[in-house]
C-alpha cells in the first residue's frame, strides 16, 4: 500500500526538520492543498541520505590537483590500430543488432537564439537539417548497410521533454520506426544557497532544479527502464553521442571494433578526442592519475597546465574530449545500480532567482548567489580497467555548434562540413573551387545517408565540377 500524498509530503517534511531546512517546512504552511502537492513532487529530487555531505562539499569544495601527479595518457591512433580487424569486430556486432545509439540532448537553443530544443536546431550548410535528422540518418544508413536494427535512446530533459517528442512525431520520426526510439527526462538536483546551502525555492510551492548531468545518465537510464529494454533487445554496448555535433560518427564500426577487442580493452568505458586547438580551447582534456584516467575539466586546468608544452613545443595536455564514448552495457548497469555514488558531484557557482517569502515575490540576483551540482559521465573512468582512448581527426568528426558566433558556431561548423565534403569530392575527381587563401567557394552538403566516409562516394554519380560560389548537395 503506497503512502497517501499527505503522508508523502510529511515524510519529506520530516527529512528537512533533520536536515535542518526549516525554511521548507514554513513554505508548506503557507500553501493551500494543491501547492502542497506541488511542493511534494518537487522535493522529491531532493537526495536526502546524501544532504548533509553535499552541503559539506560546498562549504569545502575539493580543489582539482596540479599537473604534477598527472600524465598524459595513452593512446591510440586508427594509423596504428589494425583498422580492418577492428571495423570486421564492429560490422559483426552492427550486423547482430548489439549496438544502441545514446544520445544526451536535454539542452535548449537559447545560447545559439533558437527557441526550442538543441536538437531541433537547423545545422547544415544548404537545406538546414536539424541536428536530430542528421542522427536519424546515420542511424538509418548503418541499418541498410548492416541489417539489422540500430536502437536509439534520447535522453531530454524535462525542459524540451514534450517539445522533442512531438518534433520527432511532426517529422515522422525521419523515417525511422517509431519503436527503436526511446525516449526519457534526465535527473534533476536542487540547487543550494551559497553561503548557507539551504536549498533554494524557485516559487512558493516548488524547488530550484537544475539538470544532474550527463553523468546521470546512468541513472536515468535505469530508472526509466532503457536500460532493461536494451538488456531483452540484445544490445551489448551503447554508442554514446551529444546533440551538438553535426560531424559525429555515430555508428563507427572501427571505434566500436575497438572498445570490444579484448586484447587492449575491457569493453567497459572507451573514448574518442582530437588534439586541441590551441591552449585557450574550452574543452577537457583526458589526463592519466595514480586512480586511473579523467578527464579535466577547462574550467580546473588552470591557464599554467592549459598552456604547457613538451619538448616538441606541443600543448602537453592536448587530449581533448569531444564527448564521444562506447560503454558496455552490463557496465552502465554496475555504475547505475552501485557506481554513481562514487562519481563526484562538480559545483557550479551561478545566478538562480529565488523566491521571497516576506516580499511574495521572486528575486533575480544581479550575482552568482547559488551552487548547482551536476555529475560527468566520463567520471566512471577510475572502474574501468582497460579503456581505450582513440585519436580521431578534427576536421572529420568535431565540428560542434555551442556559440552563437565565433568558434564552435553554426557558421563555423558549417564552413568545417563544406570543407570535409569538398576534400572527399576532390579525391573523387571533382573539382572544387577554392578561394585565394585555400577555402571552400562553394556550398556543400553530402547527407549521412548518401556517404559517411569518402569512400561511401565510389560508384555514387557525381559531377565534373562546381561552380565558384554555387552549391552541390548530395541528398
Amino acid at each position: 500500500m503506497t503512502d497517501s500524498p499527505a503522508d508523502h509530503l510529511a515524510t519529506h517534511l520530516e527529512r528537512a526538520r533533520a536536515c535542518d531546512q526549516l525554511h521548507l517546512i514554513e513554505a508548506a504552511d503557507a500553501l493551500d492543498h494543491d501547492g502542497r502537492l506541488t511542493l511534494s513532487r518537487s522535493l522529491d529530487a531532493v537526495p536526502w541520505d546524501d544532504l548533509d555531505s553535499l552541503r559539506g562539499l560546498i562549504a569545502a569544495p575539493v580543489i582539482a590537483e596540479s599537473s604534477s601527479n598527472v600524465q598524459p595518457p595513452h593512446s591510440i591512433s586508427a594509423d596504428e590500430a589494425s583498422v580492418s580487424e577492428a571495423r570486421e569486430r564492429g560490422e559483426a556486432l552492427l550486423s547482430r543488432g548489439a549496438v544502441a545509439v545514446f544520445t544526451v540532448a536535454g539542452g535548449q537553443g537559447t545560447r545559439l537564439g533558437w527557441n526550442g530544443p538543441k536538437g531541433t536546431f537547423p545545422a547544415t550548410p544548404i537545406t538546414g537539417k536539424p541536428l536530430f535528422a542528421l542522427l536519424a540518418e546515420r542511424i538509418s544508413a548503418a541499418e541498410g548497410r548492416y541489417g539489422a536494427p540500430v536502437r536509439w535512446y534520447i535522453m531530454t530533459s524535462i525542459e524540451n521533454d514534450a517539445q522533442t517528442r512531438a518534433f520527432f512525431r511532426d517529422n515522422r520520426f525521419f523515417g525511422l520506426d517509431r519503436s527503436q526510439v526511446q525516449f526519457f527526462p534526465q535527473g534533476m538536483m536542487p540547487a543550494f544557497d551559497a553561503a548557507s546551502g539551504q536549498l533554494l525555492l524557485a516559487g512558493p510551492d516548488r524547488l530550484a532544479l537544475s539538470p544532474d548531468g550527463h553523468g546521470g545518465s546512468y541513472g536515468a537510464m535505469l530508472r526509466s527502464g532503457a536500460l532493461e529494454h536494451m538488456e531483452r533487445r540484445g544490445v551489448a554496448l551503447v554508442s554514446y553521442v551529444q546533440i551538438d555535433n553535426p560531424l559525429v560518427r555515430a555508428v563507427d564500426p572501427v571505434f566500436l571494433g575497438l572498445h570490444a577487442d579484448e586484447t587492449q580493452s575491457s569493453g567497459e568505458f572507451s573514448s574518442k578526442f582530437v588534439g586541441r586547438a590551441h591552449a585557450g580551447e574550452k574543452v577537457g582534456v583526458f589526463v592519466e592519475t595514480p586512480e586511473g584516467m579523467l578527464v579535466r575539466e577547462y574550467s580546473d586546468l588552470g591557464e599554467a597546465m592549459a598552456s604547457e608544452v613538451d619538448g616538441a613545443g606541443q600543448l602537453r595536455w592536448r587530449a581533448a574530449n569531444i564527448a564521444v564514448h562506447a560503454l558496455g552495457v552490463p557496465f552502465i548497469r554496475r555504475i547505475a545500480e552501485g557506481g554513481t555514488s562514487l562519481l563526484p558531484w562538480h559545483l557550479a557557482h551561478k545566478r538562480v532567482s529565488v523566491w521571497c517569502p516576506k516580499q511574495k515575490m521572486t528575486i533575480k540576483p544581479e550575482a552568482p548567489n547559488a551552487i548547482k551540482l551536476e555529475r560527468f559521465v566520463f567520471d566512471a573512468l577510475p572502474w574501468v580497467s582497460k579503456p581505450v582512448l582513440l585519436e580521431v581527426q578534427r576536421e572529420e568528426e568535431f565540428a560542434p555548434i555551442k556559440n552563437v558566433a565565433g568558434e564552435d558556431s553554426a557558421e563555423s561548423s558549417a564552413k568545417m562540413q563544406t570543407s570535409l565534403h569538398g576534400d572527399w569530392l576532390e579525391s573523387a575527381g571533382v573539382r572544387v573551387p577554392r578561394n585565394s587563401a585555400g577555402g571552400i567557394d562553394a556550398h556543400i552538403e553530402i547527407s549521412p545517408k548518401i556517404a559517411q566516409w569518402r569512400e561511401d562516394l565510389d560508384g555514387v554519380g557525381l559531377p565534373d565540377a562546381i561552380e565558384p560560389g554555387g552549391e552541390l548537395l548530395l541528398n
